[in-house]
């Protein structure tokens, strides 16, 4: 049996989801690295860990049985009571996608792929810190717009009050250390896209939890991802040397594309099936908490009080969502 037909609780969704977010708060730590020892560009480093995480997920479903399959014909040579009941539970168990939903990932593929460009050249107009700080805070306040009147949820004063504490706390957390910036034109464009890149991510987790009712995680994942890279592959052309980049860049890539990108949005995707989506839009926020701790540990940044008050700010967040027992 798959974990994607294993009975998860609540509360190891939102384990899972954790989990993911600190995958994705080492991309920042290996995107310096990439920087400094292979000159790779961010947007490069974008199209490159699409197409890894595509590949590496592609396999994993064929090797699982959980690729595309046309409609199912359950009632064909079976007893009335016991087809009635196979489609019963069929209905309740997740399953590979069948080609009439694949047009839905290629709109998740396209939010991915959107995400990824706006945010990668967001950080050559206005700087990491900007970028970070719109798209990261903006990005569980649009699934916190989005999923009331997309998928139904209702959010409870608890959600209500760690989306504040969590979006406060991940502003100070990310911007403090760096001071003011002077408003001009480059940083403006910047900013509209980091804005840009909140919405792209806030739309994906929005019509991936709504896909997870019809759809398995593992090739709901894959197929999206393909998409995505597929989209984003002319980044591949538009950047200078882009073989010698990747040559030199090849181990950091590899754990970016498999580790950070394919495994976490593949438990991602199998938390956020028992997780609403605004509350995943508050556990993801462990990313900044945990890129600011390895900047600390690994590159001697500094993290001031302002940064302390909201790193402090950002864990009261989480443990008002990790203390409930039911989601």
């Amino acid at each position: 049996m798959s974990l994607a037909r294993q009975a998860l609780s609540p509360s190891r969704g939102l384990v899972l989801i954790g989990l993911a977010a600190v995958f994705w708060g080492t991309t920042g730590s290996i995107m310096t690295v990439l920087s400094a020892r292979a000159a790779a560009s961010p947007l490069l480093v974008g199209a490159a860990r699409l197409w890894i995480a595509a590949v590496l997920l592609l396999v994993a479903m064929l090797l699982t049985g959980d690729g595309p399959s046309v409609e199912w014909k359950t009632t064909q040579g079976a007893e009335p009571g016991r087809a009635s009941s196979q489609a019963t539970h069929r209905s309740h168990q997740p399953r590979g996608p069948r080609y009439s939903d694949i047009w839905r990932c290629v709109l998740m593929g396209g939010c991915m792929a959107g995400y990824q460009a706006a945010y990668f050249t967001a950080v050559t107009l206005s700087g990491i810190t900007v970028t970070a700080l719109i798209a990261i805070c903006s990005a569980p306040l649009m699934i916190a717009a989005l999923a009331p009147r997309v998928l139904g949820e209702r959010l409870t004063p608890r959600v209500r009050v760690a989306l504040a504490l969590g979006v406060v706390g991940t502003a100070l957390l990310v911007a403090a250390p760096h001071g003011t910036l002077d408003l001009t034109a480059r940083l403006v464009a910047g900013a509209l896209l980091a804005l840009a890149a909140g919405l792209a991510y806030a739309l994906y987790v929005v019509l991936a939890k709504a896909a997870l009712a019809r759809m398995a995680p593992l090739p709901l994942t894959a197929l999206t991802f393909t998409a995505g890279a597929l989209l984003l592959s002319p980044a591949l052309l538009w950047t200078e040397a882009p073989l010698r980049q990747l040559a030199l860049g090849w181990p950091w890539l590899l754990y970016l594309g498999g580790v950070a990108t394919a495994g976490a949005y593949a438990i991602y995707a199998l938390g956020l099936r028992r997780v609403p989506a605004s509350v995943s839009g508050i556990v993801t926020l462990m990313e900044p908490l945990t890129a600011t701790l390895l900047g600390v540990l690994l590159f001697g940044e500094r993290l001031g009080t302002p940064g302390g008050v909201g790193a402090l700010l950002l864990c009261s967040a989480l443990g008002l969502v990790l203390a409930r027992r039911t989601v």
